[in-house]
């Protein structure tokens, strides 16, 4: 029958990890399974989701007018 270990330890510095249990023969062969703690997956939000949590900040063009016109000055000075 095959037996098994559980025991949770903390990684050392170094990236390291130390088991030691009075239930495991010194010589044997044994296998070790890491498993990691799983990370909470972010949540998904839609772009309109991102940009109405935003701060308020100030406007660039105070109107739609305002910015057409911005483009049309700049469109005007590439000819």
């Amino acid at each position: 029958m095959q037996s098994a270990l559980r025991i949770e330890t903390t990684i050392l510095p170094g990236h390291r990890l130390e088991i030691s249990d009075p239930g495991l023969p010194e010589g044997a062969t044994v296998q070790v399974i890491v498993l990691l703690p799983e990370k909470p997956q972010p949540a998904k939000q839609s772009m309109l989701d991102y940009l109405k949590a935003l701060p308020p900040a100030p406007l660039m063009f105070p109107t739609p007018a305002d910015a057409d016109r911005y483009m049309r000055e700049e469109r005007d000075s590439w000819e």
